[in-house]
């Protein structure tokens, strides 16, 4: 179903795009039902914006519809983004669709959007594809072979993956590995053995054979693939992950479960969760995320949030578009980043942005 998005949200607990008389698309988030029952708790403390950040400068007005498909757990941002960009620019048409990250990545690869269907004001729209993981190198492979050039990937937030428990769970840290050994078959970190009960972690007073449930995300997440890849090292779930649409439905999940186990995004929480302190290996401290460990890089799940736009090194970007970047990496852009609990871009990230942006010779064809 898609609804309009506001010119102001409210990014709480109960936040649901309103209805006004622009063309801004907005697909809900699946994610999002329930969330009047999971708070919006997002990072420990407010990060500062680089002070370093230049503010947006408007410019001319320009018109035309971008598509912006993918990850679910980048939805609020983007909407954000998108009704203040329309509100700037009210000729502009964002339309936000969610649908996950593999298959926002599956389309832009496969086959572009604009070859399958004509905006309203009779242009082609432009697909904008949101990430919560990298290409991997196949992928960018795939594409280079049928562009001649590589996709252009423009990093939008910073972001974090948590692994939780529910608040009544006393364990109060994990190494990589375990968490290896209790989501995977594979143990590729090379943990000695599975870990299926609460005894294995330490834990006593009732709660040694008590089953640890598995919570997490569906296929189509970028998180779900950044923790393989991370955590797992590309090994296989254990088939036990209940596995859920949005970020929103694995917390709330978890919520309701004292003996359940979670990854999902740092900005999505409850104050029936707690987030654990992760060690990358056995000789390494404990980091909390919070502000802090993710903006300086030391807690170990940290990560990018991703635009990815077809743009040859040798053609301008369409104006919508090239503009609607614009506006996410300059102040204004970034503090809708920490409205909606995600972390903001240092500023040498902003410049290797915007100069990714540039064409190196533009054609005038």
């Amino acid at each position: 179903m898609r609804t309009r998005a506001s010119e102001q949200m409210s990014m709480g607990p109960q936040w649901v795009p309103k209805v006004f008389g622009g063309m801004l698309g907005v697909v809900l988030l699946m994610g999002m039902i329930g969330r009047a029952d999971a708070e919006h708790a997002g990072p420990t403390g407010r990060p500062a914006l680089d002070p370093a950040l230049a503010s947006y400068e408007q410019g001319v007005q320009v018109s035309g519809t971008v598509i912006v498909k993918g990850s679910n757990t980048m939805q609020p941002l983007v909407a954000r983004l998108a009704s203040e960009f329309h509100r700037r620019h009210p000729g502009a048409d964002i339309e936000v669709e969610g649908g996950g990250s593999e298959m926002g990545l599956k389309e832009f690869l496969e086959n572009n959007v604009q070859a399958k269907r004509v905006a309203g004001n009779g242009s082609r729209p432009v697909l904008l594809v949101a990430s919560s993981r990298e290409l991997t190198v196949a992928e960018i492979k795939q594409f280079t072979d049928k562009h001649g050039y590589e996709p252009t990937a423009v990093p939008v937030a910073v972001d974090a993956v948590a692994i939780y428990v529910h608040r009544d769970n006393p364990l109060s840290r994990l190494r990589l590995d375990q968490v290896d050994a209790v989501f995977s078959t594979t143990r590729k970190r090379g943990y000695p053995y599975e870990i299926k009960k609460w005894g294995q972690l330490g834990l006593n007073n009732g709660w040694e054979n008590a089953q640890i449930k598995l919570y997490g995300r569906d296929h189509k997440s970028g998180t779900r693939a950044f923790i393989k890849e991370h955590v797992l090292g590309n090994g296989e779930f254990d088939p036990a992950v209940q596995e859920e649409p949005g970020a929103a439905s694995v917390i709330l999940a978890l919520s309701r479960d004292p003996f359940g186990m979670a990854y999902s995004g740092i900005g999505l929480q409850n104050s029936s969760v707690s987030a654990l302190p992760l060690a990358d290996k056995e000789d390494m401290p404990f980091i909390t995320p919070d502000t802090t460990s993710v903006m300086d890089g030391s807690y170990p799940l940290r990560r990018l949030l991703y635009f990815y736009v077809n743009k040859s090194p040798h053609v301008a970007l369409q104006p919508v578009l090239r503009q609607f970047l614009a506006f996410a990496n300059s102040r204004e852009g970034q503090q809708s980043v920490v409205k909606v609990a995600l972390y903001p871009l240092p500023i040498k990230q902003v410049q290797q942005n915007l100069a990714a942006l540039t064409p190196t010779r533009v054609s005038l064809k």
